[in-house]
């Protein structure tokens, strides 16, 4: 089928891996790597990506989920990296408007507050002139009547009043799969499953890496990928890969924990987003309507905190509930939020780069021990043993211009290897990053325009969730739905609300967007799982029984991936015991 990304071009794409020689390999499925993936192929090299886990599995589907030019640099009078930012909201907000979308913000002022309601609208008015003004709309003053007719249940005592400014609400994972599904379309080989284990050494250079496919058994599954040049994008696993590639290798990050809670958006009935500032650290954190996630949801983060030196193994802590749930009663007292409110958590590693990072022989040197508070957030690229190219850090709202960044340092070095060494050969062709196109013509502002041209006319007859989410690809979503209704029972159970033809969107998923375990569309594809108090397990049974039947596998096969997904979603939800004293 046309544009599909599934098990099925996986298989072919493992025997690229296995035969073909490729100009550039990425290591590291996240959305740095998917952005390098995509820059790369559109310019005419031949790329091949693996990930371990599925796509987005860290950092990347971890993230308070904006897209926005970083209000409170302007502190540090960072104008270039707003700017740059601001300008990267701009496209997104063209190029993927489906999973990038306005979003208005409540900036809330109180007696005693170091910045003022002056000093607050002057960066206001700076944050729209470093826009160009190409803002989904301008700042504007709020007095304390307006802004408690927009918030009622806002703490009064101390209120000045307060802006309302505009950034980005963002889908993280899914954008991260489009931009790869883009990429697999221009022709790069992408995997997830596939762990890259050891690099391959030719004299000086490494030339590829040993790989293991996990989705396979006994010793087949492991083979080597052949590639001119190495990039790696693994986030906050920089440190854990760099070891593999050099005994010598020095810490490079120092990465923080970040832990976001979610909330029905009935209990915290918001009508845009809310900046917080916590009493105990100044810290900021973010109160995050999401009506597009189910029937509606609330995101609230993020804590800043150490992280164990295996980034997979950091959890939600009963203190990082306390932190956030303290923060929200400081704003909301009313609504006397506890605990047993909170739907799901998640917790995420944010890759931050060591303040003193500096290049040695054979890689970054040892960034210290520096302050969680001090470390940037912008990204950093430098060269690495056996000429790879090693990238952390950055933000995600600025991943497109970031992969340009990387791509371009990458052939940089690969030039320079090339005069020292004949042995060293660029690509014949190289053209111009294109990347400032949709990422999905399917879901462009002209698509959408027509799509709710038709809906206001009534002549679409698809499901407002389905055309928001997905755009003309709805349409081969209900396409699916009619063509396998008949498989389910003469009345199946129905869908969840906010997720209106959930067997079509499941296969929809495993055609197109390279789902290859129930837990990567429950957690990756979709807002199941972090939506819905119940985790969407209710429908655990009738999905397992879709995805085999597309995969082409048997009713045992459905179960152990039912039982599988149960126990993830236990695993993810074990955070509860602690904190609410049962059982998640």
């Amino acid at each position: 089928m046309e544009g599909e990304f599934s098990f099925r071009t996986r298989e072919k794409t493992i025997e690229r891996f296995r035969n073909e020689t490729f100009d550039l390999l990425v290591v590291g499925g996240g959305i740095t790597g998917a952005a390098v993936a995509r820059d790369a192929v559109s310019r005419g090299l031949k790329v091949a990506l693996v990930e371990k886990n599925d796509f987005a599995f860290g950092t990347s589907s971890r993230s308070s989920k904006l897209i926005h030019g970083g209000l409170r640099y302007l502190e540090n009078f960072e104008f270039g990296l707003v700017f740059e930012a601001l300008a990267e909201r701009a496209l997104l907000l063209k190029t993927v408007p489906a999973l990038v979308r306005p979003l208005p913000f409540y900036l809330p002022v109180y007696a005693g507050e170091s910045k003022g309601r002056g000093i607050l609208g002057l960066g206001l008015w700076l944050y729209d002139l470093l826009a160009l003004f190409r803002t989904p709309g301008f700042h504007r003053s709020l007095s304390k009547k307006k802004i408690l007719q927009e918030i009622p249940f806002l703490k009064e005592e101390g209120l000045k009043g307060g802006f309302r400014y505009f950034d980005a609400s963002m889908w993280d994972d899914l954008l991260a799969v489009e931009i790869l599904r883009a990429a697999s379309g221009g022709g790069a080989a992408i995997a997830n499953y596939v762990e890259a284990i050891q690099p391959l050494w030719n004299d000086q250079l490494i030339s590829g890496f040993r790989v293991r496919d996990l989705e396979s058994k006994g010793k087949e599954s492991e083979f080597t990928i052949q590639a001119a040049r190495t990039v790696i994008c693994v986030g906050p696993w920089t440190d854990q890969i760099g070891v593999s590639l050099s005994k010598n290798w020095s810490r490079w990050l120092n990465p923080s924990k970040g832990v976001h809670l979610i909330f029905d958006l009935k209990r915290i009935p918001l009508p845009g987003a809310m900046v917080m500032s916590h009493p105990e650290d100044g810290r900021i954190s973010f109160v995050i309507p999401r009506p597009d996630f189910g029937s509606g949801a609330v995101i609230v983060g993020t804590t800043d905190g150490p992280t164990p030196a295996e980034p997979e193994k950091a959890e939600i802590s009963p203190e990082d509930v306390r932190y956030l749930l303290e923060l929200l009663n400081k704003y909301f007292p009313s609504l006397k939020l506890t605990p047993a409110d909170i739907i799901s958590a998640y917790v995420g590693v944010r890759p931050l780069v060591g303040a003193t990072v500096q290049k040695t022989t054979d890689g970054p040197a040892d960034s210290g021990g520096t302050s969680l508070q001090k470390v940037s957030r912008e990204h950093h690229i430098d060269r690495g043993p056996g000429g790879t190219v090693i990238v952390a850090g950055g933000k995600y709202t600025t991943h497109r211009s970031m992969a340009e960044e990387i791509v371009d340092f990458t052939l940089k070095q690969w030039r320079e290897d090339s005069k020292m060494n004949s042995q060293v050969v660029l690509p014949a062709h190289i053209s111009r990053s294109e990347t400032r196109t949709p990422v999905n013509p399917n879901a462009t502002p002209a698509i959408f325009d027509r799509l709710e041209t038709e809906s206001a006319a009534q002549i679409s007859k698809l499901p407002a969730e389905l055309i928001r989410l997905y755009g003309a690809d709805a349409e081969e979503i209900v396409k699916i739905h009619k063509e396998t209704m008949h498989q389910s029972s003469a009345e199946p159970p129905s869908d969840p609300d906010g997720f209106p033809l959930l067997e079509a969107q499941l296969r929809f998923s495993i055609r197109t967007q390279l789902v290859m375990h129930l837990e990567d569309f429950y957690l990756r594809r979709t807002a199941l799982y972090g939506s819905r108090q119940d985790h969407g397990l209710p429908w655990a049974d009738r999905l397992s029984r879709v995805w085999a039947d597309e995969r082409g596998l048997s009713e045992g096969h459905a179960q152990a991936e039912k039982m599988h997904l149960e126990e993830e979603l236990r695993r993810r939800s074990s955070w509860s015991q602690a904190v609410l004293g049962a059982n998640p």
